[in-house]
């Protein structure tokens, strides 16, 4: 069985591998999931799954090969999906004496679980009603959808909570690297941009240094103390507020969110559309506390990461344009004061909360795409995790 569920991983495009395998195998031989699929499910995750954006696309293949009970046919087939002993090892342990009652009116749950067998044996399709076979809306003791005092619930949501045994009713939630991002996402992302380094008062014990010198000391203690480990890593973020960045404002405050507790050196400043010669930090009072971009540039060493997070989508004018803006008279355009940004911190890169595929269809995501040297990323996890690899060469 495991055999198979292996080559369906590998068709959904799990990247798994013998070794893991192996590790499953080894990890049910050990007794660590027994008489529960829901085990099963959390141990094979464990043991074949190296990284979390894959989830969704195991749990999709997990569901869809231990799915379909009602499309078998032949023998044995049911004790291959899920042993017989499994269920009524694990179910019989946890029912009280009401339960176990309400089961021996078919005979036990044996008798329950051989009726169904039979009932696998002999249907041949899609039944809906009635009072016998495997379908939807009667009354038989197995499928969904209908009414009976004890069954097996096969798929569906439960109504009258009646079923003895239920087979699918898991919950998973998509984690691919195509999805849109949550805090918590990004938060593992941008942890891949990491540089430790210790600084402030030394209020950390050092261990190793502490044996070390208790033991040139002749045994007397000599504790040591070192600073905090920090990353040392420092960021500029540029936010694109307002207008066509409305849609976009739960991904932008995911984003910002996320940065603000992982970056201890984090500054931050808000533009609309495309930076010029200010940017501020409070949107209501953007026309009164604004800071000159050039401030900006002499105040922040080359040492810094910058990330820009935009649609880029605009007026061509406001980026090629002298007095382009739409909300002031520039006197330089846009693009000359991204390029003096891009010349003074070479790591840069821009995150486009829109899909790539409508890149193309607006001729201002090109130009700064192109003026960033392709280094556009969608936000998303997986367009993140590239820009973030970029960042830290």
């Amino acid at each position: 069985m495991l055999i198979d569920f292996f080559s369906a991983l590998r068709g959904a495009k799990v990247p798994v591998s013998l070794k893991e395998l192996l590790a499953l195998l080894e990890a049910l031989d050990k007794g660590l999931a027994f008489a529960d699929l829901e085990q099963f499910y959390l141990l094979a995750r464990t043991c074949l799954v190296k990284d979390e954006k894959y989830y969704d696309r195991f749990d999709r293949a997990f569901t869809a090969y231990f799915n379909g009970l009602a499309e078998l046919q032949g023998e044995g087939l049911l004790e291959a999906l899920i042993p017989k002993e499994w269920l009524r090892a694990d179910f019989m342990r946890q029912l009280t004496p009401e339960e176990r009652a309400k089961i021996e009116s078919l005979g036990g749950f044996d008798q329950l679980l051989e009726t169904l067998k039979q009932r696998l044996d002999e249907q041949e399709g899609r039944h809906a009603g009635g009072n016998k076979w495997i379908g939807t809306g009667g009354t038989s003791p197995f499928g969904h959808s209908g009414y009976n005092p004890e069954g097996v619930r096969i798929g569906g949501a439960s109504r009258h909570k009646r079923a003895v045994k239920v087979w699918e009713q898991r919950e998973f939630r998509d984690l691919d690297d195509s999805v849109e991002l949550g805090t918590r996402t990004i938060k593992v992302a941008l942890r891949k941009l990491r540089h430790f380094a210790r600084t402030g008062a030394a209020d950390q014990l050092d261990l190793e240094d502490t044996i070390r010198a208790t033991a040139n000391n002749a045994g007397y203690l000599d504790l040591k103390l070192v600073p905090e480990r920090h990353n040392a890593v420092k960021v500029l973020l540029f936010l694109d507020i307002g207008g066509s960045m409305d849609p976009h404002i739960r991904q932008c405050e995911e984003l910002f969110s996320a940065a603000r507790s992982e970056f201890k050196h984090l500054e931050y400043f808000y533009f609309h559309n495309c930076v010029y010669e200010r940017v501020w930090r409070d949107n209501q009072r953007r026309q009164q506390e604004s800071i000159a971009t050039l401030d900006v540039l002499h105040t922040y060493g080359p040492d810094y990461r910058v990330v820009f997070v935009g649609d880029a989508a605009m007026s061509p004018y406001e980026l090629i344009y002298a007095h382009g803006s739409v909300e002031h008279w520039n006197e330089e355009p846009g693009q000359l004061w991204l390029q003096r940004l891009l010349d003074c911190w070479h790591k840069s890169i821009w995150l486009n909360p829109l899909e790539p595929r409508y890149w193309r269809y607006t001729q201002t995501t090109r130009l700064i795409q192109e003026q960033f040297g392709g280094r556009m990323y969608p936000l998303t996890l997986g367009g993140l995790e590239e820009g973030i690899r970029q960042l830290a060469r």
